[in-house]
């Protein structure tokens, strides 16, 4: 009898033992855990960005107030033999919207790409009194028989199209008409959505190192069409000055930080070299 009651007390005392071994593990995990989760938490805290709350949409704090025009970016992929009967079609119904006193529309500048995506027009418009503006040329051009025609006859030269509706950077010089000779660069950033404001105040800052050979021409972002997309618009005398005048600005002191702070901010980029039509205000 002592004998099964030494035996029976030593079974006890095992389980309580065990039991107690698994109460130390878990323990001892629960607090691996919550030690883990707060190194976790410190470690994200280093490389998540934290939110900057804004008071307004980047469009209203980096658009130019003092005026409130709207720009349309259309991009044509012209079938490769109609090329030729696109731009003289272009050439002579454009203009004549541009010089229509009636219409609150610009002709900003007409291009064919050159290096980049073949055979590919693009028009750059501006509208005097942003949206309203736009709406009303819209309706005129419904009503305008020559424009109809040209656009039945132009779609049918065409493989694709798509257009986006801009705002003006308000740190960027405007756009205006240039006498060339000059060949165009159109550099297009599709960004990471949120980091339009980072954006704007880097190239705020940087924007002043690309001025002295009055390359730059007009930047741009998008609002409708394509979002977070960004264009900078340059002119260049010819592909050799462009060389010359990118690899000038390293040489400037900052340049190097613009490049550094907007890079990560890039999904994806393209540049177009570009050559004006003939009545294209920006020569």
């Amino acid at each position: 009898m002592a004998s099964g009651a030494l035996q029976t007390a030593g079974t006890g005392l095992s389980r309580a033992a065990v039991a107690a071994g698994h109460r130390t593990l878990l323990s001892r995990g629960l607090s691996s855990s919550t030690q883990k989760a707060r190194e976790d938490s410190w470690l994200k805290s280093l490389f998540v960005r934290k939110v900057d709350p804004r008071k307004d949409a980047h469009a209203n704090l980096l658009s130019k107030k003092e005026t409130s025009s709207l720009y349309k970016i259309q991009f044509h992929n012209v079938k490769p033999e109609c090329l030729e009967t696109y731009n003289k079609l272009c050439e002579e119904v454009l203009i004549k919207i541009h010089e229509e006193k009636t219409y609150p529309c610009t002709l900003v500048g007409t291009w064919n790409t050159w290096y980049g995506e073949q055979d590919q027009a693009v028009h750059l418009w501006r509208y005097e009194g942003g949206y309203p503006a736009l709406t009303e040329v819209m309706n005129k051009l419904r009503q305008n028989k020559e424009f109809l025609a040209f656009r039945k006859e132009r779609n049918n030269m065409l493989l694709s199209r798509k257009n986006q509706l801009l705002l003006e950077f308000s740190f960027w010089n405007e756009p205006v008409p240039r006498k060339g000779p000059s060949i165009y660069e159109l550099r297009s950033y599709h960004l990471r959505p949120g980091t339009m404001i980072e954006w704007g105040n880097n190239w705020a800052r940087a924007i002043r190192y690309r001025q002295e050979n009055e390359e730059a021409v007009g930047g741009f972002f998008s609002q409708i069409g394509q979002l977070y997309m960004v264009h900078h618009l340059w002119a260049y005398k010819d592909l050799q000055s462009r060389d010359e005048t990118r690899n000038a600005a390293w040489q400037k002191e900052g340049w190097d930080e613009c490049v550094y702070y907007t890079v990560p901010l890039i999904q994806e980029m393209e540049s177009r070299i570009m050559i004006p039509l003939k009545t294209s205000p920006l020569q």
